[in-house]
């Protein structure tokens, strides 16, 4: 048989294998192991000492049709020279490489130009840079969409890194991550000049934007911004959203995690002029009622609302909100809230509300009890996706109702729920015929389920 295969065909077939299959396959024969290798686009490598640079391209030169390549370090006392010797060895052994990831102490500028002359595909990078910032090696890559930078090193106060390169018209990124900026990263200036297409930026764990008239003057040149995500920027976060009101029309996503002011978020709600369709509020400490009702008079074709551990919102609130956006809201995440917990009903009158949900997710509320869930789910009748991770008050009983009721039900979430119990899932499951995918701990899948995941008619993952 093994000599009927070409090798083209073996490859396709070791394509189509799960991952966990690979080991396995690799021991059949030298044969096997050879196409498995050439038969993987992607790779990820966690490296630990004691490691060598030639081991590394050794391994990377069996895989000849890599497009994807993630590598991360675990030991902490590794240096740039190391880091650029990895870069180095990637760049002579992945010259058709896409996507580079690489976790690992800050990379040297010269490196970076290095790796763009030799892999002139990369369109996704991911690095770590130390100060002072410099941002001019971004030209070199032609290709590169998707650009993430982790920012590292001693505080260099006033400093400030000249950039005087020409970009003309800029770059063609359209996708920004900026991780761990500081107060007096003054080579951030540059980047705000010349990124003129961009779509998506995020910022996380950042304390500044660099000069902020240039920042103000870069997001009014960003016509075409549709995301922006902040995580843990406290004290950016006003600045960026007061620019964002200002001057972009055509944000339709924000995320903001652990930040926000009242006011500062009160006025990007009455003031902006974009017309977002999803607002993702996780840790809003400041969040209450006036917000809620701002956004949903102001944005009144938002899909998805997520909204995670707040305390100041109140039942009636979420239900006014409900009521206003009733014909449009698609999704509804609330998690780990315990409005949920402290008003009894409020699940019932929000389900009657918004019946066009297709996207419902509950996670993380220790107390919701079946009968609040049952409330909602009997009115929403159109939802695919479900999420209970670790509702540890629902039991068995409530997994009636989501046979019963959510008849579209494609995907569900019930890991961490310790009061549903394996024949409980089985029924589910025989009671779901449009379920594909279904997120449970190992412990509790019965025969049946494991026969059913196996013949590919639903994936189960832990």
């Amino acid at each position: 048989m093994d000599t009927i295969l070409c090798d083209e065909l073996i490859q396709e077939i070791f394509r189509r294998l799960p991952p966990p299959s690979s080991p396995t396959i690799s021991l059949v024969c030298k044969r096997w192991l050879r196409l498995l290798r050439s038969s993987k686009s992607s790779l990820s490598l966690s490296l630990s000492p004691p490691f060598s640079t030639p081991s590394l391209s050794t391994y990377l030169s069996h895989h000849p049709y890599l497009s994807s390549l993630s590598l991360s370090l675990s030991a902490t006392n590794t240096t740039t020279t190391f880091s650029d010797q990895l870069v180095a060895c990637v760049a002579l052994s992945c010259p058709s490489i896409q996507h580079f990831r690489v976790l690992a102490p800050p990379v040297s500028v010269s490196c970076l130009v290095s790796l763009s002359a030799s892999c002139s595909n990369i369109c996704s990078l991911t690095v770590s840079l130390s100060r002072p910032v410099c941002f001019s090696w971004v030209v070199c890559f032609r290709s590169l969409k998707n650009l993430s930078v982790i920012l590292s090193g001693r505080d260099l106060g006033e400093i400030e890194y000249a950039d005087e390169i020409d970009c003309g018209s800029g770059f063609e990124l359209e996708r920004l991550c900026l991780s761990g900026v500081r107060a007096g990263d003054f080579g951030l200036n540059w980047l705000w000049k010349n990124c003129k297409k961009l779509r998506i930026l995020q910022f996380k764990s950042c304390e500044s934007v660099g000069d902020n008239a240039l920042f103000s003057g870069f997001v009014e040149d960003l016509k075409g911004l549709q995301e922006v995500d902040l995580r843990t920027c406290r004290g950016i976060v006003d600045v960026v959203l007061f620019n964002l009101a200002e001057h972009c029309a055509s944000l339709s996503s924000l995320l903001i995690y652990d930040g926000a002011s009242r006011e500062g978020l009160l006025h990007f709600i009455r003031q902006c002029k974009c017309n977002l369709q999803k607002i993702d509020l996780r840790l809003p400490l400041d969040l209450d009622n006036r917000h809620l009702l701002g956004i949903a008079e102001k944005f009144k074709t938002l899909t998805s609302f997520r909204l995670q551990s707040c305390c100041l919102v109140t039942g009636e609130g979420l239900k006014r909100f409900g009521v206003a956006l009733s014909d449009v809201l698609e999704e509804l995440v609330l998690i780990n809230c315990d409005v949920i917990e402290r008003e009894s009903g409020l699940l019932s009158t929000l389900g009657q509300s918004l019946r066009h949900l297709r996207k419902l997710d509950l996670s993380y509320n220790d107390l919701l009890l079946d009968k609040e869930l049952v409330s909602i789910l009997v009115s929403c009748n159109y939802v695919r996706e479900l999420k209970l991770r670790g509702c540890s008050g629902l039991t068995s009983a409530a997994t009636f109702s989501m046979s019963k009721n959510c008849k579209l039900l494609e995907s569900l979430d019930m890991r961490n729920c310790c009061g549903i119990e394996e024949e409980a899932i089985q029924l589910l499951v025989m009671n779901s015929p449009g379920l594909r995918r279904l997120y449970v701990e190992e412990s509790k899948l019965s025969g049946v389920v494991r026969m059913l995941a196996s013949n590919k008619v639903i994936e189960v993952l832990d």
